[in-house]
């Protein structure tokens, strides 16, 4: 089978592969969609970062190695006894757990001590099928369309640091939100749902400051606007109460830093490696709190809102789909170099050419 598979810095290759067999209690999937993650996108330009560079302790897995962790797509010979049937559409939440170390035993799987996950630590969605763990499906059902649940897993990600603030009301929040992309995007529609109203968001791509704007109260251009002024502005002086950083660019950090107000939460969402502003985080009592990926409820939480409707607008996460052969020029070069004309690009192992 055709598949997109990491070896180095900038080199991802289609290659055909062995095809996986579903042994062990695992299922075979055909995939539909695979979203491309800024995450793959720092791997691309500077990595292997967190790629396995040796055999990881749950797979056995290392690089090369199919990526692709947004994933979707349809059952393929369940094996007898098993909860899904053929065809049916389902999404992988792509977390590859112990289930035996203390985060795991308490709930908190979503910080096991030897994380992995499907198109990182074992084959991923850039391949035309994976076998996953059964208890990784989740089906569907009529009120999600497949063609856009690959979308399913970054909202995962920002209903998760959503749920982490600590916050439970938040329509007497400001909020301001670093970065316009797929991540921010999905923060915005999230925060909406929680009641949100007073959210702002700093992005300096006008393409992206367009597809935000509906959703935000307003939106300032980082390159042309000092955002801590801005949100002073809008909040009467005394600064945001919130900030999520899902840029991931020390200018972004330091913006964020300016506009927070004193004893204000910052939020990280976005990976990435700088240093802080001491003497603001110090003078201005600052709390920062760190978050990755997401846990099973809220995986599963997401999926409800969307089939109710409370994630209103999640399909406009999705700017370009094409085809695995054409993943590099038009998917990871095409981020590099137009990243301001795109939210999320989607990929489909099945075919060169996506109409």
């Amino acid at each position: 089978m055709r598949a997109a598979r990491f070896y180095d810095k900038g080199d991802i290759r289609v290659e055909d592969v062995d095809e996986p067999v579903a042994s062990d209690g695992k299922v075979l999937v055909d995939v539909e969609w695979c979203g491309i993650c800024g995450s793959e996108l720092h791997e691309y330009l500077i990595g292997p970062v967190f790629l396995p560079t040796k055999p990881h302790p749950l797979t056995g897995e290392t690089i090369p190695i199919t990526l692709g962790h947004e994933l979707c797509g349809r059952v393929k010979n369940p094996p007898p006894g098993s909860r899904f049937k053929e065809g049916e559409a389902v999404m992988v939440d792509p977390r590859i757990t112990c289930q035996s170390c203390s985060s795991c035993k308490a709930g908190r799987n979503h910080c096991c001590a030897v994380l992995g996950y499907v198109g990182g630590s074992a084959s991923g969605g850039y391949g035309e099928r994976v076998a996953v763990e059964e208890r990784m499906l989740h089906p569907l059902g009529p009120n999600i369309p497949l063609e856009y649940a690959a979308v399913i897993e970054p909202l995962a990600v920002v209903h998760h640091a959503v749920k982490e603030s600590g916050i439970n009301q938040w329509d007497d929040k400001t909020v301001l939100v670093l970065g316009g992309g797929p991540v921010g995007l999905a923060l915005l529609l999230d925060l909406r749902a929680h009641g949100a109203t007073n959210v702002i968001v700093s992005e300096p791509a006008l393409v992206r400051r367009e597809q935000v704007a509906e959703f935000a109260q307003a939106v300032i251009n980082p390159a042309k606007e000092n955002v801590g002024e801005g949100c002073r502005e809008l909040t009467g002086g005394h600064g945001v109460d919130v900030v999520f950083d899902c840029a991931g660019v020390p200018v972004g950090l330091e913006a964020g830093f300016d506009a927070v107000r004193n004893s204000g939460l910052y939020i990280m969402v976005a990976v990435w490696e700088l240093t802080l502003p001491c003497w603001q985080f110090l003078f201005k009592h600052i709390t920062i709190k760190g978050v990755l990926i997401f846990t099973t409820e809220d995986f599963e939480e997401v999926m409800q809102w969307m089939a109710e409707g409370k994630l209103a607008g999640y399909e406009k996460m999705v700017t370009g789909r094409i085809g695995v052969d054409d993943i590099v020029e038009k998917g990871f070069e095409e981020l590099v170099n137009n990243k301001d004309k795109h939210i999320k690009i989607l990929v489909s192992p099945k075919s060169a050419v996506i109409a």
